[in-house]
């Protein structure tokens, strides 16, 4: 089965289902801008204890200040902490130790050569995410449920494990793998029945899609 990671959960049917289904990592979005962004911290940390020992807990964050790192370590504590923004390698080692958890550094990628840019993260990143890059005029990276052409990570080597996220669902899961080679995914809006609005049969579906057979 390849790791599945469901993201952008606000409340405990999502979650459930998730855990359920067997997700292996589990995202709480903490962005204004996004329609999953969990704004109460203690709501959060509520959440996140649910699927404590049972998934990774991942916070999703764009471009974080101090004060939110500190708040979600003391709050969510948090396996890893995602970063969806246009963090410098600098700042990604900063966060990891303000947060004292892990880091999976989300890149947006239009084409064959956006995916250079991981370069400069394998060394301070323990995951790398590749997402569609998001539409011009976007007030937020992720979550449009738009993709990008998967064959470009064909054959590519990365010195960090990689997610392959953007536009994923229960009905492509299985040819988005096959032709990029992810043995990691990340979705969220592919498992709604509206922006920000999880729906546990779409999840359950799409992690019985991340069991089948991976063929084109």
């Amino acid at each position: 089965m390849l790791g599945v990671k469901i993201c952008g959960l606000t409340d405990e049917a999502g979650l459930e289902a998730a855990l359920a289904g067997g997700a292996r990592y589990v995202g709480f979005v903490f962005h204004p801008a996004s329609p999953r962004h969990v704004g109460d911290l203690a709501r959060a940390g509520a959440l996140a204890a649910r699927a404590r020992g049972r998934a990774a807990v991942v916070a999703v964050t764009v471009d974080p200040d101090d004060a939110l790192l500190v708040a979600l370590a003391a709050q969510v504590r948090p396996d890893y902490v995602q970063l969806h923004g246009g963090e410098t390698p600098a700042r990604v080692a900063e966060a990891r130790k303000i947060a004292s958890a892990g880091v999976i550094k989300a890149l947006q990628i239009a084409g064959a050569g956006d995916l250079d840019a991981a370069a400069v993260f394998e060394a301070v990143a323990d995951f790398l995410l590749f997402d569609a890059k998001a539409p011009p005029g976007a007030d937020r990276p992720g979550g449009h449920g738009a993709a990008f052409d998967w064959r470009i990570l064909a054959g590519r080597l990365f010195a960090r494990p990689w997610f392959l996220s953007g536009g994923l669902t229960s009905d492509n899961v299985a040819a988005a793998t096959a032709l990029s080679g992810a043995r990691l995914v990340d979705v969220s809006s592919g498992v709604e029945r509206g922006p920000g609005l999880k729906d546990p049969a779409l999840i359950a579906a799409f992690l019985d899609a991340a069991k089948a057979p991976q063929s084109v």
